[in-house]
């Protein structure tokens, strides 16, 4: 079996690299990856014509705008990465035949209330780059494809920049810090997605009623505030050297970090229907942390 991968250098891209290659051969592209196969998300057509060069029987698309702030003063180019291509990725994958894995987000919803969401909760966006992820999931099931779209949040990975290093860097150097304690969600890892990604396609090609729109993230909940305690004191734990003291480590409201683009204050995300369908037990999102943590040398 022939798998496109799209955005193989993201973090998700990076850990599917791995996770996919159980299912077939994979073709890993990026938007700046040498050759004649284009993966540059601003060229709709012409990542269309990869498609039909490839010929795949899945399409995983890792590719996206995720600079949340960035996308408010370039709606344009966020539009065509998070909606148009991939509108023409489910367009190629009709005409094939073949499955589009997609990744969306918790930014689909309006961050109201404090009840998880579920897959057919009322979406409303506050910025533009969950608009434009919305229209992208709205394009992909508008287009009649087989296709798997998993909503998640928070995401990190051990490799590249990610909200725990930066906290850790921090405590290492300040007395005092400061974090968002009003905004809800679940840090889950980029290997867990990479993992359910796998799972879910095995299971789908084999039913295809299981194709549709699933909630993909680690269990339990936690803040900013609470997720950047759980990482320092766990490697003040581990004998790494924190000079910020637990109680210097203060929490403060959204407003006390003014951005771009407005952030929900609930990012929790209902995951019965994965873990259901698929017969699924999703790990604490603690325990992806602390694993995370391990491998970065906390």
């Amino acid at each position: 079996m022939k798998i496109l991968l799209l955005g193989k250098n993201g973090q998700v891209g990076w850990e599917l690299q791995r996770s996919l290659a159980v299912l077939g051969e994979v073709i890993a592209l990026d938007f700046d990856s040498p050759g004649p196969l284009s993966a540059d998300f601003s060229q709709p057509e012409s990542l269309a014509a990869t498609v039909r060069a490839v010929a795949p029987e899945i399409i995983v698309n890792a590719a996206a705008h995720t600079a949340v702030d960035k996308a408010e003063s370039e709606p344009d180019l966020a539009r065509a990465l998070n909606a148009t291509s991939p509108g023409v990725l489910a367009r190629e994958a009709k005409t094939l035949g073949a499955w589009l894995m997609h990744y969306s987000t918790d930014y689909v919803f309006d961050g109201s209330g404090s009840t998880p969401w579920r897959e057919d909760s009322p979406t409303g966006p506050l910025n533009v780059y969950g608009q434009t992820k919305l229209e992208g999931e709205e394009a992909i099931r508008a287009s009649g494809c087989r296709h798997l779209i998993l909503r998640t949040s928070w995401v990190y990975a051990a490799r590249g920049g990610n909200f725990a290093k930066t906290m850790l860097k921090l405590a290492q150097e300040r007395d005092q810090l400061t974090v968002i304690a009003d905004q809800f969600g679940a840090p889950t890892g980029a290997d867990l997605l990479a993992d359910l990604t796998a799972h879910t396609l095995r299971a789908a090609m084999q039913r295809p009623e299981l194709g549709g729109t699933y909630h993909a993230a680690a269990q339990g909940e936690t803040n900013w505030h609470g997720y950047a305690q759980h990482v320092i004191e766990f490697a003040r734990a581990r004998g790494q050297s924190i000079k910020v003291a637990p109680d210097a480590i203060h929490a403060v409201p959204t407003s006390a970090f003014p951005t771009p683009a407005r952030r929900p204050g609930n990012s929790r995300l209902n995951t019965e229907k994965l873990r259901s369908t698929f017969g699924l037990s999703l790990p604490s999102w603690q325990a992806g942390v602390e694993r995370m943590s391990m491998e970065i040398g906390s």
